[in-house]
């Protein structure tokens, strides 16, 4: 079985990372769709909320899980037996940076392979820190979430 993992934070899920885990499925068994918890990281939102996020908007599909843990990615994976890691791609810096990652997690994650998806155009100006940017700010994020998606009142 194919299984790959779509690790992240998502806070919050935006309409690129939503592009990216659907057109996956073709290509493998199964598609984790997996919070990253980093103690030292501050996030805008709950774990909790954010994975009632992931639920609402890949609940209805057979092949997408929703989970969450700690640690390396690498070790996440094979304790699950992933053999896959997913990951998009918006630019060259991108690139640069999720290499030497997916080298580091071919090393220590014994064979993990990235599976890197481009962006779509439509969606490759999309991130979630920018979209933290606009909520914080008091702007209207809505066209860069699911149309699912109601983000509560900061």
């Amino acid at each position: 079985m194919k299984i790959a993992v779509f690790p992240g934070s998502f806070d919050p899920i935006t309409t690129g990372h939503v592009r990216i885990v659907k057109r996956a499925l073709p290509i493998f068994d199964k598609v984790v769709v997996a919070v990253g918890i980093n103690s030292q990281k501050k996030y805008l939102y709950t774990l909790e909320q954010r994975l009632n996020w992931l639920e609402e908007v890949f609940g209805d599909e057979p092949k997408i899980e929703i989970a969450s843990y700690e640690g390396l990615t690498a070790h996440y994976c094979n304790k699950i037996g992933a053999g896959f890691l997913l990951r998009g791609l918006r630019n060259a810096s991108d690139f640069d940076y999720e290499k030497t990652i997916s080298q580091l997690n071919n090393i220590v994650g014994k064979n993990l392979e990235t599976v890197f998806l481009i962006s779509e155009p439509a969606y490759s100006h999309i991130s979630s820190s920018i979209v933290r940017e606009i909520i914080r700010g008091g702007g209207d994020a809505s066209p860069f979430l699911p149309a699912t998606l109601k983000l509560p009142k900061l």
